[in-house]
């Protein structure tokens, strides 16, 4: 079955991309993420053992004959979220010729966003900027397997990419929405996006002076859960990383030699 005709939904696209969805667990208290991450898992691997990539078009379609499937091309990215072990699979036709992104970047992309069925819900052929801080999970880890493009500026000033990271993440609902509905998008849904990767910005979200991929102090690659002085607001989005009334931007050094950054170092 090819993709089916674009079902695009404006309103989908500002939930989509505006709100994560994964760090209020309230909603989610009585129900078994671990079990959910086996049957998604089982889900998506049937899915890349009946479906192929078409090289005419480069959409996925449905194994009808001796065509490779998506299963014998995919590599795996194991990603670990709540103590929940997740498989996030992707596919490289391109890995790019640039920079990877860190998980705390923004990347200027092109996607298309479909369910299992092959519904698409969203896409953007218009290239667009997104912090990856502010999607799902499965976009910040998956993204970090691609590399950026090379920038073109035309005579008229105009610029376009050549040699851009494109291809496929396979993502389960536990890197997703988890069991909450958004628009057509159902509880427990796995996603798949076609997703091209031509440009990044290293960010600085509290413009202290460090990046935020630079505060991923346990090294997890997810930034959102270091909090160096436990006021609840992570060190990426915190100007006072240790909490002791200095901003970390006056404490870049290291004044006791210690190997530790005197701004995650209260004194």
């Amino acid at each position: 079955m090819k993709l089916k005709s674009l079902l695009f939904i404006a309103l989908l696209s500002i939930t989509m991309f505006s709100c994560d969805g994964n760090d209020d667990n309230s909603s989610d208290d009585d129900f078994d993420h671990a079990a959910q991450a086996l049957i998604d898992d089982a889900d998506l691997i049937e899915y890349l053992q009946t479906h192929y990539l078409n090289e005419d078009d480069n959409a996925i379609w449905t194994i009808t004959s001796d065509e490779t499937p998506l299963s014998d091309l995919v590599e795996v990215q194991e990603v670990t979220k709540d103590d929940i072990n997740y498989n996030l699979y992707f596919l490289k036709e391109n890995e790019g010729v640039g920079e990877y992104p860190k998980s705390s970047d923004s990347v200027f992309v092109t996607y298309a966003g479909m369910l299992l069925d092959s519904t698409v819900f969203d896409s953007s052929s218009s290239k667009i900027w997104f912090s990856l801080t502010g999607v799902v999970d499965g976009w910040a880890y998956g993204f970090t397997n691609f590399k950026t493009g090379t920038k073109i500026i035309n005579d008229d000033e105009s610029f376009d990419y050549e040699d851009s990271g494109e291809g496929y993440l396979f993502i389960p609902s536990g890197l997703a929405y988890r069991n909450i509905t958004q628009s057509i998008i159902s509880e427990n849904s796995p996603l798949i996006f076609k997703i091209t990767l031509n440009d990044i910005n290293r960010a600085d979200h509290d413009n202290d002076g460090v990046l935020s991929s630079d505060e991923d102090i346990d090294g997890d690659g997810n930034v959102k859960n270091d909090d160096t002085d436990g006021d609840e607001i992570p060190n990426y989005l915190d100007t006072d990383d240790d909490g002791d009334e200095i901003l970390t931007a006056d404490e870049l050094g290291d004044e006791n030699n210690n190997g530790i950054a005197d701004y995650l170092e209260a004194t």
